[in-house]
């Protein structure tokens, strides 16, 4: 699988050129995963898109498993690079990116977990995320963990805000919310403080995202604060 998602392009050869190729078939996959979900990609399908037998397919990919990462890589692409930015700035716009990715292609938040190899763009991610915190004094181990923090925090969002194509969640959020409003306007001596939160609640879109994320980033500030001072003083 490795030799899949890190091989480099090959140069053109003579001759006629193939029918298709990796990209053109990752790509026929990752239409398919975004209009009805992971569950409706298989070689079968994706042999039916493209000018090509589902044995043939076999040439390029092994099976499922491989083309899903596959599929996964080419659809992070590589992050956005925005340099320049002081460390906090650089993270929340690195989370925020992160989060438009995985609404665009919601089916990432079931493939990009687990135990897999990764590939060179979900590795670069890493790479820019890390780089944000490189000056700041924290260690290697707590550079990594604070991405591993802020990445959980932005996929659970995006879990609970996203609908996944293929899967009926029987209630949309609107939905959900006029429900509880319903439910709490009878019964608002049996659950107070709820109904209390609910009536102040500001209700803004990413509001759980954004209020997570600038506690994550002000925990964050006060180590790397607190790691300056200690430095000075030594």
């Amino acid at each position: 699988m490795s030799d899949l998602l890190w091989s480099k392009p090959s140069l053109p050869s003579r001759g006629p050129k193939p029918a298709v190729t990796l990209t053109g078939i990752a790509e026929a996959g990752i239409r398919i995963a975004d209009a009805e979900g992971l569950d409706a990609v298989s070689m079968q399908r994706i042999a039916g898109e493209l000018p090509v037998t589902k044995m043939a397919l076999y040439r390029y990919v092994p099976g499922k498993t491989e083309l899903v990462a596959v599929m996964s890589d080419l659809a992070m692409g590589a992050p956005p690079d925005r340099p320049d930015l002081p460390w906090r700035e650089a993270l929340h716009t690195w989370s925020m990116d992160l989060y438009d990715g995985f609404t665009r292609h919601p089916w990432l938040l079931l493939s990009t977990v687990g135990r897999r190899l990764l590939g060179p763009n979900e590795l670069m991610w890493m790479e820019r995320g890390i780089a944000a915190l490189t000056d700041t004094g924290l260690t290697g181990g707590e550079q990594m963990d604070s991405i591993l923090v802020i990445t959980s925090h932005v996929r659970n969002i995006a879990q609970q805000s996203t609908t996944f194509p293929g899967h009926t969640t029987g209630l949309s959020e609107e939905d959900m919310q006029e429900s509880l409003t319903q439910i709490l306007s009878t019964e608002a001596e049996r659950f107070p403080h709820l109904t209390t939160a609910m009536r102040t609640a500001a209700g803004s879109e990413n509001q759980g995202l954004e209020f997570g994320l600038q506690r994550i980033l002000d925990g964050l500030e006060l180590l790397i604060s607190g790691r300056k001072v200690s430095t000075s003083r030594h």
